[in-house]
């Protein structure tokens, strides 16, 4: 009898276990997404630049995040990543043929935010990406910010894709203002196109 009763108890608490978890999986948060979003495809202007192959030497950081870039108005970078695995950085999307992804955080003056640049195989294949994150998913948030006061910006520039997001308590003026800033930090790849004509 006592066997009985064991079973039972045991079977009862892995009962409410399962419950508990389904409910865990189901009421959790998902990822967070910034509540404005703008996306831009490649365009005609990047052309030198359109397929890794045309310009094959990786991003580095130094060339990406540099001294002038150390403070972007209010805003101070307080770390820097490199990814050779760039689905780490993303949920909900793909970046199908990524070698490489670099990321900054930056924070001041109730603002916080981050850019990334992803370094993809071709054109097309970062106008998927963009496309992706307006709809599927986005880029992990890494600076400490609120979501729904955020806004992002993500540009596919021939085979790069640039991601820019900005959140905080300041006004709205100041959001798009710390956004253009962070956004500033694509004109790498201006440097790439001269390079590479």
């Amino acid at each position: 009898m006592t066997s009985r009763r064991v079973v039972v108890a045991v079977g009862a608490a892995v009962g409410v276990l399962a419950v508990a978890v389904a409910g865990w999986l189901w009421l959790r948060p998902g990822e967070p997404r910034p509540a404005a979003f703008h996306g831009e495809p490649t365009s005609a202007f990047y052309a030198a630049v359109d397929s890794r192959q045309a310009d094959a030497a990786p991003l580095t950081a130094q060339e990406v995040f540099t001294e002038a870039t150390a403070n972007l108005g209010s805003l101070r970078r307080t770390s820097t990543q490199e990814h050779a695995a760039c689905d780490e950085i993303l949920w909900g999307a793909s970046a199908s043929g990524c070698t490489q992804a670099l990321g900054a955080a930056y924070a001041g003056n109730g603002l916080a935010g981050q850019f990334a640049i992803f370094n993809l195989p071709d054109g097309r294949a970062a106008d998927a990406l963009v496309n992706a994150l307006g709809k599927d998913g986005f880029v992990r948030q890494d600076a400490a910010f609120d979501a729904a006061r955020s806004r992002a910006q993500a540009r596919a520039m021939g085979h790069y894709v640039t991601v820019s997001w900005v959140g905080g308590t300041a006004s709205a003026d100041d959001l798009v203002t710390a956004l253009v800033a962070l956004d500033g930090l694509g004109r790498v790849v201006q440097n790439r196109i001269l390079a590479a004509t």
